[in-house]
């Protein structure tokens, strides 16, 4: 502790890492103060309908990725989540239209040119989102909570326009902080809202554990070492890595090439796809329940009931098998052993006892299959455990949500991310990394 509180220290001596986690830390003020005020025309003090809907289940899942906003009726109410939907979409798109594959491979020119069409492509599917959100407010609000009433224009233009221009403002709030602080904008926003709602779930379990004497304090402790376990258990997901050796060829003073060289890895990832195929799975399980709700019949509505409970073995099972599908489908599209093969051998690299070219393509391919299908398992582990604590240890759905899932994921890579990018600043300058064990070194200046 006394070693991690010097490390701290030693962040805040670095003028530029001070100015860029200050920058970071008022980003993250504005975004948590946008998400607290409400639309204009929306009485704040009739939201009770929206804050019921949003207590457990998809509803949840919402609100925490918007940090809140979706249930206050918030100018932030759609939050980041257009421009994600957008960059999944162009990232999908660059694998079948040549135009954006080009753009990948331009470089820097090429990619302000993919975030550009990424920055359009939020705003239409914001245009689009809006006023089904609104629609969604009519329907939850009573009649009284519009001041000016829900089917005045001035209302509902104000209101989508309001939308459409606090995911634009958030939008550009994760680039800044990209560009002028520390960690990735967009994941540090989503981050935020996560935990600004773990408080809240926490003293509700509290308040059942203790206060009503269901379980008692034990239990509760008990609670927390399994959290504390998953949450190390998402780490070594993240960290977990398969080290491919690689032989790099010397040139002699004669200019040919001799084997005996510097020896490196190529680091392949457990989970190279991150937390795409939850984000993917929990896009798709919205779909039944949707298209159930069109109909009345007894079927349908089964359906739709056991796709809405997200704690259901029905909800569970299928989402953890379409998280194994779309953890290949994506580590397929984003990492690519031709390419990769096509590097090393440029660079006068090759894998011990295997021929550079399309024999070591097939070899990291294969070896990705390999590691993708524990990987797949693990996450799809992860992403179905608060049911199981749910259903095993009786807690509250809302702290359940924080035992896996997308939420802990992003948390802890984000997190991870972070501490990375601050080492990098710590090491630069001569000292130890944050998380470090060891000696201080002279400070350059």
């Amino acid at each position: 502790m006394k070693k991690f509180i010097e490390s701290l220290s030693n962040a805040w001596k670095i003028e530029e890492l001070r100015n860029r986690i200050l920058v970071t830390l008022g980003l993250l003020l504005v975004y948590r103060f946008g998400a607290q005020v409400t639309l204009p025309g929306i009485d704040a003090t009739k939201l009770n309908g929206l804050t019921d809907q949003t207590k457990e289940g998809i509803g949840w899942l919402i609100d925490v990725f918007t940090g809140g906003a979706f249930s206050q009726a918030s100018v932030f109410a759609l939050g980041i989540m257009p421009y994600i939907s957008a960059s999944i979409v162009v990232q999908l798109m660059g694998i079948a239209v040549p135009y954006l594959q080009k753009l990948q491979k331009d470089g820097e020119s090429g990619r302000k040119k993919m975030n550009q069409i990424t920055r359009w492509l939020t705003i239409v599917i914001t245009l689009v989102q809006a006023p089904g959100y609104i629609y969604n407010l009519n329907r939850t609000l009573p009649q009284d909570a519009f001041l000016l009433g829900f089917d005045s224009a001035p209302f509902l233009i104000s209101s989508v326009i309001i939308l459409v221009t606090g995911t634009i403002f958030a939008m550009w709030l994760g680039e800044k902080i990209t560009d002028k602080g520390i960690g990735n904008g967009i994941s540090l926003l989503i981050m935020v809202g996560i935990i600004s709602r773990m408080p809240q779930a926490f003293i509700q379990e509290f308040s059942t554990r203790v206060t009503n004497n269901n379980g008692g304090p034990m239990l509760l402790v008990f609670e927390v070492i399994i959290w504390l376990l998953v949450i190390v258990a998402c780490i070594l997901l993240v960290m977990a890595v398969r080290k491919i050796p690689v032989q790099y060829a010397r040139r002699t003073a004669s200019g040919e090439f001799e084997e005996a060289g510097n020896r490196q890895w190529i680091p392949l990832k457990l989970n190279a796809s991150g937390v795409m195929p939850i984000i993917f799975a929990q896009a798709i399980m919205f779909i039944p329940a949707a298209l159930a709700g069109l109909s009345s019949s007894e079927t349908a509505t089964s359906v739709s009931t056991a796709f809405q409970n997200i704690f259901g073995w029905q909800y569970n099972l299928v989402f953890a098998l379409l998280i194994v599908v779309f953890t290949y489908f994506y580590t397929a599209i984003t990492v690519p052993t031709n390419k990769m093969a096509d590097d090393l051998k440029r660079s006068g690299g090759f894998i011990p006892g295997i021929r550079p070219g399309a024999e070591t393509s097939e070899f990291l391919d294969r070896i990705m299959s390999y590691i993708t299908f524990p990987g797949s398992l693990f996450l799809a582990l992860i992403a179905v455990f608060p049911a199981i604590v749910v259903s095993v240890l009786d807690v509250q759905p809302s702290w359940a949500l924080f035992y896996g899932g997308t939420s802990l994921l992003i948390m802890v890579g984000v997190a991870s991310d972070t501490i990375q990018q601050i080492n990098s600043y710590l090491l630069n300058k001569h000292y130890d990394g944050l998380m470090k064990s060891g000696k201080n070194r002279k400070a350059v200046a």
